[in-house]
């Protein structure tokens, strides 16, 4: 049986799906105005943002009045026909981002079963960066309190050849189009087609076959997917699940709906998978002494990582023995550093918002290289889950946008 399979898959009856999908939860978390102008926009309209909790409003008088309605929303918009089913089917999307390449995914269910977030792990579903452990009961507890699910969760394959979705592609007119829009926000355009019958039969058999030879480069502990965004809602969804599966019969295990969960699957190896550094910056630090405390070695033997402060700049070297990644090393020094110093430490997308910040006095900013995806897998192989914040999927804008939705309380993928 396949690790990812079709679902029932529930999508917004009305037209303006302009308003439905909203952008992950998790980004622009800094950012309450943005969220703040989501709002205003949708107001009372069916919205997947009534369905889900910004991080940003985490802790706040407003997110904790949110949420409290988020379950009552979700009966709403079942009583009320807002949600069309569409059983036992895929959703094959196509996603134009603002440089002009469009990003193919496939909407289905992941088995919980094959998916672990702790590192190492020999499971075939596994993350790719380090999980926050108590990141995961306050999303436990949204999601045990659910009865439908909107995830952003995206499922990467490793795939050289790119063959599932040139095959799904060279079919795409075979199928019915469910929606074609422009995502609000500067997200680009979406476009969704509907995959049933035939045509999911054989798109079925492409996926075992990817899942087959995956398998077979390791039996023991083949790598299949890795999570590329979304893993800490994927991980409250597999601790809602062992928590239940604790109380239930043997014969209730397979269909059981908190056993799957909804997500995207996207190739690693397309070219619209753009793989972003996630740089660093420690705050209201002694530059100094902070920049002192490193043990470098030469050029030769280690990794150039640039540092910029108020007033100076520099390079320092980082043992490339310690790990394949210089990241691991930094963030390793960083989080020993600020355990026996003051200090903060921020993560942050672009150079230019970097030099930003670095330019305030106190703070020190320090340059990452990129990532190159086509080390992701094998790392994860040898090395398990990267550290936290080792990279970006795009920007903000481009992350997955709320759209296709599954029951949590029908007994039925």
């Amino acid at each position: 049986m396949s690790i990812f399979t079709s679902a029932n898959i529930l999508l917004p009856a009305d037209e303006n799906k302009e308003n439905w999908a909203v952008v992950a939860c998790d980004q622009y978390s800094s950012a309450p105005e943005y969220w703040d102008g989501v709002y205003e926009r949708v107001k009372d309209q069916p919205s997947t943002l009534h369905l889900i909790l910004p991080e940003a409003w985490l802790n706040t008088e407003k997110g904790a009045a949110h949420q409290a309605r988020i379950r009552s929303n979700m009966e709403d918009y079942l009583q009320n026909d807002i949600l069309k089913l569409y059983p036992d089917a895929f959703i094959y999307t196509e996603r134009t981002l603002a440089n002009g390449l469009i990003r193919q995914g496939l909407v289905g269910t992941l088995d919980l079963e094959a998916y672990d977030y702790h590192s190492p792990s020999d499971h075939p579903i596994r993350a790719t960066e380090a999980t926050i452990l108590e990141r995961i009961p306050p999303r436990a507890k949204i999601r045990s309190q659910a009865i439908l699910e909107f995830p952003h969760i995206l499922l990467l394959q490793n795939d050289n050849q790119d063959l599932l979705f040139q095959r799904i592609g060279a079919i795409k007119d075979q199928l019915e189009l469910l929606y074609d829009f422009d995502l609000m926000e500067n997200g680009g355009r979406i476009r969704g087609w509907l995959v049933e019958g035939e045509s999911k039969a054989l798109i079925e058999s492409w996926i075992d076959e990817y899942e087959s030879a995956q398998h077979a480069i390791n039996p023991a502990s083949p790598l299949v997917y890795a999570i590329g965004d979304g893993n800490h809602s994927l991980a409250a969804a597999k601790a809602v699940w062992e928590d239940i599966k604790s109380n239930l019969d043997l014969a209730d295990l397979g269909d059981h709906p908190a056993r799957y969960a909804l997500a995207e699957l996207e190739n690693l190896h397309h070219e619209a998978q753009k793989f972003e550094p996630i740089h660093r910056i420690l705050k209201h630090v002694d530059v100094d002494h902070l920049i002192a405390s490193f043990n470098q070695v030469s050029a030769e033997d280690g990794y150039a990582i640039e540092w910029l402060s108020h007033d100076q700049k520099g390079t320092i070297y980082l043992d490339s023995s310690i790990s394949p990644l210089p990241l691991a090393v930094l963030q390793h020094h960083l989080d020993a550093y600020l355990d026996e110093n003051e200090g903060e430490i921020d993560y942050i997308h672009g150079e230019e918002d970097l030099t930003a910040l670095a330019m305030q006095p106190g703070n020190v900013g320090f340059f990452l290289p990129a990532i190159s995806k086509d080390s992701l897998f094998e790392t994860i192989k040898n090395d398990g889950s990267l550290p936290r914040k080792t990279f970006s999927m795009g920007h903000a804008q481009e992350k997955r946008y709320y759209m296709e939705g599954r029951s949590l309380i029908d007994h039925q993928k």
